[in-house]
């Protein structure tokens, strides 16, 4: 039994339950860290909470252990128009979010947006490989999406991708920082590290939409999704463009779930494929029978389904722990959102966090064994 004690996960935790709506749910939520047992459960960046109807979004693990939390604000006027017009409106003013790296041990935390500030909404940080003096982000500039990078301190921020007048996002460098991946317009690029020689990955509009690339930790594969909004399946390519494989299919799973019990405009999360950090599985979950299950895929093409469950059970938000030994995912299967982690063959599954009525737990992330104390 390997001594799961020793790992940390990330998560959120928030109501699920209000019938007013998505805003009134989501300001409830909190960035959460846990250990791969369900003990010792404490909070992450509740100075980042400033006045009312603020939250915190935990993103994802800085390589040294360091946590990557959004602190976020909504006005309760923009929320009520918005579920008006059923569409977000991001305008300054009416949202903030800015992105903070959090030193978990010491409970610091440092907001790297507010210096020279480019935007009011920043989002989704991570680390740029091949260069650990940097990160990437996304901001709202002039009313759309753009990539960025900038400096560990939060300076020197640089727009990656023109793209204008369309929606680009999802950028995503390869292991060794010499690619990067992107999509605009639902449609998956190739191109070097500045955007230059981008071309198009895949062409063939029976899969016209593309979503959700990830590179293989060995830099060799890009897995995205494909296919048609709410019917696409995982594929892979090699780094260099070639080899474009269907590697699995969903069953007719739409990729989403509902993070609400009453659901409100766009309160879905997306639910993609994950790989191992040893390059060799694909974590996903597809619908087999009645229920969404928690399937894993071999680069060449071995499907194996690791869970087996009563009708209406969902599965979601796959994660592979840093030496591919565990998987921490969500289920349904106890009646609410809660977190579970088994061993990487679906072996030994145990409850991290208490399934309760009215709550959801979402979007877990495992700690660099570098950070682990």
């Amino acid at each position: 039994m390997i001594e799961r004690s020793q790992y940390w996960i990330g998560y959120n935790d928030k109501q699920c339950d209000n019938p007013r709506g998505q805003f009134y749910n989501t300001r409830t939520q909190r960035a959460i860290m846990v250990r791969a047992d369900g003990t010792d459960r404490r909070e992450i960046g509740a100075s980042l909470l400033k006045g009312e109807n603020t939250w915190t979004q935990f993103v994802c693990w800085w390589p040294d252990g360091r946590a990557v939390v959004l602190a976020m604000w909504e006005s309760p006027e923009n929320f009520a128009w918005e579920h008006q017009h059923q569409r977000f409106r991001f305008d300054k003013g009416c949202w903030a979010s800015d992105v903070c790296l959090v030193d978990v041990d010491a409970d610091t935390a440092a907001n790297l947006t507010t210096v020279k500030r480019v935007s009011h909404w920043n989002t989704g940080m991570t680390p740029w490989p091949g260069d650990p003096s940097r990160a990437s982000f996304v901001a709202i500039v002039d009313g759309a999406i753009r990539p960025f990078t900038m400096c560990l301190d939060g300076t020197d921020k640089r727009q990656v991708i023109s793209g204008e007048g369309k929606f680009t996002y999802g950028v995503q460098p390869s292991p060794d920082g010499r690619r990067i991946a992107y999509l605009q317009d639902y449609k998956l690029y190739l191109a070097d590290p500045n955007g230059s020689n981008a071309r198009r990955v895949d062409e063939d509009p029976k899969r016209d939409f593309q979503f959700a690339p990830a590179w293989s930790p060995d830099g060799q594969w890009l897995e995205f999704l494909a296919g048609e909004h709410y019917d696409c399946h995982p594929h892979t390519i090699r780094a260099d463009g070639t080899g474009l494989r269907k590697l699995a299919d969903r069953g007719g799973y739409r990729g989403v779930i509902e993070t609400l019990d009453y659901p409100d405009f766009h309160s879905e999360s997306s639910d993609g494929p994950v790989w191992s950090r040893d390059s060799h599985w694909l974590y996903y979950t597809a619908k087999v029978g009645q229920a969404v299950e928690l399937m894993r895929v071999s680069v060449d093409g071995q499907v194996q389904q690791l869970t087996r469950s009563k009708p209406g059970v969902l599965h979601y938000h796959p994660n592979v722990s840093p030496d591919s030994r565990l998987v921490v995912f969500g289920s349904t299967r106890d009646g609410a959102r809660a977190l579970y982690v088994v061993d990487a063959d679906g072996s030994n599954v145990q409850a991290i966090t208490a399934p309760t009525t009215g709550r959801a737990q979402l979007w877990a992330n495992w700690r660099p064994r570098a950070g682990n104390r």
